[in-house]
Parts: C-alpha cells; structure tokens; sequence
C-alpha cells in the first residue's frame, strides 16, 4: 500500500482524475452523434504524430495533439465529401495514421519502447508538464462545454434544427472534433491509444441504462468516468497490474453489471 503515498502515483491519479471528467464528457456526445469510433481513428493518428516527436526530438505529446487537431479537421471535410457514408472518413484517417506510424517506427528503431508507453499507457511516468497540459486541457474543455451546453445539446439531437435556427453547425461540428482529439492526445499517456476509445465510449454506454434525461446522463458519465480511473489506478498499484487495462476492464465490469441489474428489473416486472 505504500505506492498510494508515492509521488509518482499521485500525480497518476491526479491525471486520471483530470480525464475522468473530459473524456466520458465528450464521449457521450459523440455516442449520441453515432461517431463512437472517432477516438480509435484519432488515436491512430496521434501514435503517428508521438513517433515524429520521438525522431525529431521534440516534446512528442505537442506533435500528437498538431496531429490529432490536423485529423479532426480532414475528417470533417471527408465527412463533408461522403455525406451518404460518412464512416468512411474514419476509416480512410485510421488507415493513414497506422500506415504513417509503421513507416516512422522503422525510421526509428531506437525508440520504439518510448512510443509503445504511448500505445498501452504509461500513467505512472506522467511528469510535471503532462500534468499542466492534461490540466489545460481540461480547463478549455470544460469552458467550451460549461458556456456552449444547449447549443451542443441541440446540434447532437436534432442538426437539421440547429441548422434552420441559424447555427453555425459546421463550426460546432469542428470544435467536437478539435475537443475529442485534445482529449485523446493527452489521454494516451494514461490509458494508451490501443484503450482510449473506452473512456470515450463506455461511460457513455452505461449512462444511456440509467439515466432518464440528457441531464442525468452528463452527471452519470463523469461519476462513472471518475469512479473507474480511480478505483482502476488504485487495483492497478497495489496489485502490480496494467494501468490501463485495469481501468477499462473494470469499465467494461460496471457496465456489464449495469445490464444485468436492468435484465433483473425488466424480468422482476
């Protein structure tokens, strides 16, 4: 139990707190928007933009995020040019970001070790300045969302509306994109780009059980969210598991344990 009261563990958990709140958030709108698998497209890319860090030698987490703004925005015009098949933006992203990733993974050999810490998490190595970018981050995200809530609210439920009441649905489908791939960018140091779709989605998916209002399910997502990167890091420590992994199998847990209190109820009634 010692690692509880370790320098490096506290700053993982104050990380995970931080992304408790934001991922889940952000999450649920693109759950709502049927674009859950944005963050795995995202990630992809972001791995790509880590691994020119590491070649170039520059702080690789400010290149994911260039990267991952630079795919919001292409998957927004591919989106734009496939109306009718609007998924495939993402996998045309994806499949970029992994080939992109391969070709710079073998331009540097020597480093692959760093970046497979971004592939699977390395929560326990956050150092100072991840710490003030995850928190900016989470700031910006929660301004944006805490001032724009009934405009977000209205686009996710009904663009056709938001479109005809004079919103700028274009720009605001650009922000969700631009916050979804801030938030990933300093979400794979914590859970790893292989796992960060499961904090954009999972909570989200138990929220869509419980709750009974848009309100209800924002609480629920960040409780959720909170409650698994906390209660996931702590298992993690004490018993020398995968961050990571602990966190979203403990997700996956809640969320099965969800629909089988639901099945209970519907069979009791």
């Amino acid at each position: 139990m010692e690692i509880l009261t370790s320098e490096f563990f506290q700053k993982a958990l104050l990380g995970g707190l931080f992304i408790g709140i934001t991922a889940p958030l952000v999450g649920l709108f693109l759950v709502l928007r049927r674009l859950s698998m944005i963050g795995d497209t995202i990630s992809h890319v972001v791995i790509a933009g880590v691994a020119l860090g590491f070649l170039v030698r520059v702080y690789p987490l400010l290149l994911g995020i260039a990267f991952a703004i630079a795919a919001s925005f292409a998957i927004e015009k591919l989106r734009k040019a496939y109306k009718s098949y609007a998924e495939l933006s993402l996998a045309i992203m994806m499949s970029g970001g992994v080939a992109l990733a391969s070709i710079l993974f073998t331009m540097g050999k020597g480093f692959t070790m760093d970046v497979n810490s971004y592939l699977f998490g390395s929560i326990y190595t956050l150092n100072s300045t991840d710490l003030w970018i995850i928190g900016i981050v989470t700031a910006a995200v929660l301004l944006v969302i805490g001032t724009q809530v009934k405009e977000l609210f209205l686009i996710t439920f009904d663009e056709e509306a938001a479109s005809v009441s004079g919103l700028p649905v274009r720009f605001y489908n650009v922000m969700i994109s631009v916050l979804t791939a801030l938030i990933i960018s300093v979400s794979i140091k914590i859970v790893g780009a292989l796992l960060v779709s499961a904090l954009l989605t999972i909570p989200a998916a138990c929220s869509l059980i419980i709750a009974r209002s848009f309100r209800q399910s924002v609480i629920a997502v960040v409780v959720i969210g909170e409650f698994a990167l906390l209660f996931g890091l702590i298992i993690a420590g004490v018993w020398n598991l995968a961050p990571g992994g602990t966190v979203v199998l403990l997700l996956i847990a809640i969320l099965l344990l969800m629909l089988l209190f639901r099945r209970g109820i519907r069979m009791g009634g």
